[in-house]
């Protein structure tokens, strides 16, 4: 019997997909990853001729839904955006996930990233990094910072930057990102380290002044920004990324046909220019290479939390 099913499961995959195809996105609608997940559905479904149908579920970061994603059946019509907090940061803080990020899943592809900027309201009378290190040593209650909660990207990027710079700064969390900035602007904190997405209108505004970017180029929705590394500052990569994944054992044409797919449309100039429209920087990759780069990201980001003694329920 196993012999005589070994042909049907082989045309099933290579007919792949014949049914709709739900991508999970484990945030509410209007945030990166819905943005993200719209932005690829529709273009799959141009691509392969199925529906490629979303599925918001927010809740505990992520992980409600990427548990769901975890258990789902392994035949590539339940997909994920998984992103730096489902599958780097949750993972270095949280003991009790529900998942494996890297044994439930099977990585399928990197779609893209976007840095993270310090960034300082108006207030404060600085203007560069070495400025505010010099301000916030000798002014340690004034330069309290906003995260969207513990152990997120943004709480553990600006812990890193606290132990190279000396800053003696105190972590305010919030619920959203989006809260942090409304108290940044009206003066309660004055320090945020959001993705450069989120807080790109707020620079142009003028509300916020960047202060340097993740990453090991300047970006050029802000050139004048420099890098860390620029400053001296070694090992700031951190990237608000995202990508697509699946339960784990998904069947490699399955795999395959995905991977190659979606790193056609990140070839595309329309879907390049319209990802870069919301800071983002394709970073195409093969299966196994997209699976260390989550391996990578949860070891360092693990390091980073026990550095800072960063644990979340």
């Amino acid at each position: 019997m196993a012999i005589a099913a070994m042909p049907f499961a082989a045309t099933a995959q290579e007919g792949y997909p014949s049914r709709p195809v739900k991508i999970v996105a484990p945030q509410g609608p209007g945030g990166g990853v819905d943005l993200v997940a719209r932005m690829l559905a529709e273009r799959l479904q141009r691509a392969l001729g199925q529906p490629f149908v979303i599925d918001n579920q927010a809740g505990a970061g992520g992980a409600i839904a990427t548990r769901m994603v975890a258990h789902a059946p392994a035949d590539g019509y339940t997909l994920m955006i998984g992103y730096v907090a489902t599958h780097a940061t949750n993972p270095a803080v949280k003991r009790n996930l529900g998942y494996d990020a890297v044994k439930d899943f099977t990585p399928i592809a990197m779609i893209g990233g976007t840095p993270n900027v310090l960034v300082v309201s108006r207030a404060l009378p600085v203007n560069t990094l070495a400025e505010f290190v010099v301000y916030a040593k000798a002014n340690p209650r004034n330069v309290d910072y906003g995260t969207s909660g513990v152990g997120t990207l943004n709480h553990l990027v600006m812990e890193q930057f606290k132990h190279a710079s000396g800053v003696p700064s105190l972590a305010v969390p919030y619920r959203t990102i989006a809260q942090a900035f409304t108290d940044a602007m009206g003066g309660q904190i004055s320090v945020v380290f959001p993705g450069l997405a989120a807080a790109l209108p707020h620079i142009r505004s003028g509300a916020f002044k960047a202060l340097a970017v993740t990453g090991n180029e300047r970006q050029p929705v802000l050139p004048e920004v420099p890098t860390f590394k620029e400053l001296g500052y070694e090992g700031f990569n951190g990237l608000t990324w995202y990508g697509v994944v699946g339960p784990a054992k998904l069947p490699e044409p399955i795999v395959r046909k995905l991977n190659e797919e979606i790193n056609k449309l990140l070839a595309t100039a329309s879907f390049r220019d319209a990802l870069k429209a919301e800071a983002l920087t394709v970073m195409p990759m093969a299966p196994a290479q997209f699976g260390s780069y989550i391996a990578d990201e949860i070891a360092h980001w693990t390091e980073v939390a026990r550095a800072s003694k960063i644990e979340a329920e």
